[in-house]
């Protein structure tokens, strides 16, 4: 078993997923709900995404193939996109804009399920999510690298799950300050793998020799 690609692989997502981030998210979406309430909604929101995540790993380098996009190509894109997430982690912005949507999940129907719409989809498996599972299924070509991408995916949600469970908890003995600075070094994280995606792109293309 390659323990370097599980680390980097686990490392990768949960900062893409940021499951400390959308903890807060979590406790804005369930305001005055229950714990059992709650608890439903955090599991079927991390059903919901490792649902669509797995798909994306398992079928969407074929995707790309059927459309001519080469994986080496969309290594590139997809480490250009990581790094503008991790801007956004690092200057707030998806900060900002993840409580943007969730304030108009809200004004749109106070008695809205979240789980699918904004939890699940995009706040947990986006646009930076259903990239790093196409890269890393890449990455690990083969029914087993498939299993061990899935298998950490699946840990990641796992994770964010407890800390839904655990959201009241989080949020008071973090606090606002604490959980700004947590983001910003992971932003600081995701930038360096975001590069090395972007460079194992052009190495694929010959471009790059380092």
């Amino acid at each position: 078993m390659d323990t370097a690609f599980l680390i980097t692989a686990f490392v990768t997502l949960f900062v893409i997923v940021d499951p400390i981030g959308l903890t807060p998210m979590f406790v804005a979406l369930t305001q005055g709900m229950g714990p059992a309430q709650r608890r439903a909604i955090g599991l079927r929101a991390c059903l919901t995404a490792a649902v669509l995540l797995t798909l994306f790993a398992g079928f969407g380098e074929a995707v790309l193939g059927f459309i001519g996009i080469s994986m080496p190509a969309f290594r590139v894109a997809g480490g250009i996109l990581l790094f503008l997430t991790a801007l956004d982690m690092l200057f707030e912005r998806r900060t900002k804009r993840r409580a943007g949507q969730a304030e108009e999940a809200e004004e749109e129907d106070d008695s809205h399920d979240p789980s699918v719409f904004p939890l699940a989809i995009p706040l947990i498996a986006g646009p930076g999510a259903i990239a790093t599972m196409i890269l890393l299924a890449g990455q690990k070509p083969g029914l087993t690298g498939l299993a061990m991408v899935i298998g950490v995916m699946l840990a990641v949600l796992a994770l964010l799950f407890v800390l839904f469970l655990s959201a009241g908890l989080f949020e008071r003995a973090m606090g606002k300050t604490g959980i700004n600075v947590v983001t910003r070094l992971l932003g600081m994280l995701l930038a360096a793998l975001s590069v090395q995606f972007v460079l194992d792109g052009l190495r694929a293309f010959g471009l790059a020799n380092w």
